[in-house]
């Protein structure tokens, strides 16, 4: 789309998909903490979406964190973490698994960066414009993971890691910080980090048409002819509506543009060699382009990643969702009900698996049978048959219609008590929230007196990824 517009692309980085119907190659690269074994996470089809079970099967047992992601053009700006083994620098790589999402009904992961973690490119061949030079960038990110920290940036940044003075950098800022004073709404704003501030629009002053992106999913765009105007664009990822945040001018002492061509995510130019980042957000894909995209190419763009069907795989009413369980043991299994008994368990599941099984795991989401803010989880595979604890175990049984049934079985998300996914917290018990331990599922209290109620890996066997349905 870009390339027929006119503004070829020079980098494409994304952990969820491929960005061009003919790539068949590596999206990202994960290392796995326990024996510091890396793997190559590919797409499962050319133009397809990325292998998330090849990633579940590498992690399988242990942590793993996303070290590289590759630049899908064959310009070799493939973006690298910014510590140790990495680029250098005093950050660490984002962890893997922190949000499972869903892309065209397939399970693929976000590169889910907090602060110390960030990533770099820089390749002096790699055709990333620079000095005056027209741009075009856009990336897709989270309007639920954004934080006022320096910087969340995606885009063009100095090569030497250092605020190199107006019009060095030519990146999208996503982000709560109101960097200039004077912001309307709470965000998170689509801004322009220029170097030496973060733009609104054309000005220090704040662009009145800026509004807060709070959609899960949110498509931000920037370009910037280099010398005289430039233009802010966002929309729910979600939506083919793509709204014009600002188009005009340059803020004055940025035309012309000095960018340097290198490439930053998740971090501020000046970092993180001696640094750490202090930004928190969510990448899930990205593009630079050489030129100024027109209107018509920007539509184009935002209507293909409305199609590539972005969803959280999230516990809404009506959705079907399985639960993978998060803790480093147990990352290939998923909440099922038991077929030999009522009693609800976590075991490994894979493609292999039978379909009975794999209707085992699956959920219907629906509004609490005790609280409609909160959610009951139907059996997807035994109608009218619920997820409900009794003496704190878990079970899966007929829903009788009592009030006391309808108490057990209803349970309100929270985030994810190890900063992962969600938790389930019991709507009777509230100090309970749904638990594997020893591959049994009970609702458990963080220390208590029942076994399954130690402190020891509570926060990560109570956080669970709601993923794709296995059935």
């Amino acid at each position: 789309m870009y390339a027929a517009g006119g503004t070829p692309c020079v980098a494409a980085h994304s952990t969820t998909r491929a960005l061009s119907g003919s790539y068949n190659g590596p999206l990202y690269q994960v290392q796995r903490a326990s024996d510091s074994a890396v793997q190559d996470i590919a797409v499962l089809s050319a133009g397809g979406v990325a292998d998330a079970a090849a990633q579940d099967s590498f992690c399988a047992g242990s942590t793993c964190t996303i070290t590289r992601v590759y630049d899908q053009t064959g310009h070799g700006n493939t973006l690298v973490y910014q510590g140790p083994g990495g680029t250098g620098g005093a950050d660490t790589a984002a962890t893997a698994t922190t949000e499972a999402v869903t892309v065209d009904g397939h399970k693929a992961y976000a590169l889910y960066i907090n602060p110390g973690n960030s990533d770099f490119a820089y390749n002096p061949t790699g055709g990333v414009p620079t000095g005056s030079s027209p741009e075009g960038e856009y990336m897709v990110t989270s309007g639920t993971h954004a934080d006022n920290g320096c910087c969340f940036d995606y885009g063009n940044t100095e090569t030497n890691h250092k605020a190199d003075g107006n019009g060095a950098m030519d990146a999208i800022n996503f982000s709560t910080e109101c960097w200039f004073g004077g912001c309307s709404g709470t965000g998170p704003w689509v801004q322009a980090d220029l170097e030496n501030g973060l733009f609104s629009g054309g000005g220090t002053a704040w662009n009145p048409h800026q509004v807060s992106e709070t959609s899960h999913f949110v498509t931000a765009m920037l370009k910037n002819n280099g010398t005289t105007q430039m233009a802010l664009k966002g929309a729910d990822a979600q939506s083919e509506s793509l709204a014009t945040l600002y188009s005009g001018s340059l803020p004055s002492g940025y035309d012309p543009m000095h960018k340097q061509g290198a490439i930053i995510l998740g971090s501020g130019g000046d970092c993180c060699q001696t640094n750490h980042n202090a930004s928190a957000g969510t990448f899930y894909e990205g593009v630079m382009v050489q030129g100024y995209p027109s209107e018509a190419t920007d539509t184009a763009v935002q209507a293909d990643i409305a199609a590539a069907g972005y969803s959280t795989g999230s516990l809404t009413p009506g959705s079907r969702v399985s639960l993978q369980a998060t803790t480093a043991c147990c990352t290939s299994d998923y909440l099922r009900h038991d077929e030999a008994d009522s009693k609800v368990v976590i075991s490994p599941i894979n493609s292999s698996s039978s379909a009975t099984v794999k209707a085992d795991a699956t959920w219907i989401v629906k509004p609490g049978l005790a609280d409609s803010n909160c959610i009951s989880l139907e059996s997807a595979n035994a109608s009218g048959s619920y997820l409900r604890h009794f003496a704190f175990e878990l079970y899966l049984e007929p829903n009788d219609g009592s009030a006391q049934f309808a108490a057990d079985a209803t349970f309100c998300p929270q985030p994810g008590n190890s900063g992962t996914g969600y938790s389930l917290q019991s709507f009777n018990y509230p100090a309970k929230y749904i638990r594997h331990y020893d591959f049994t599922a009970y609702i458990a209290s963080n220390g208590g007196t029942n076994a399954w109620d130690t402190s020891s890996l509570w926060a990560e066997d109570t956080s669970w990824l709601p993923t794709t349905r296995w059935s």
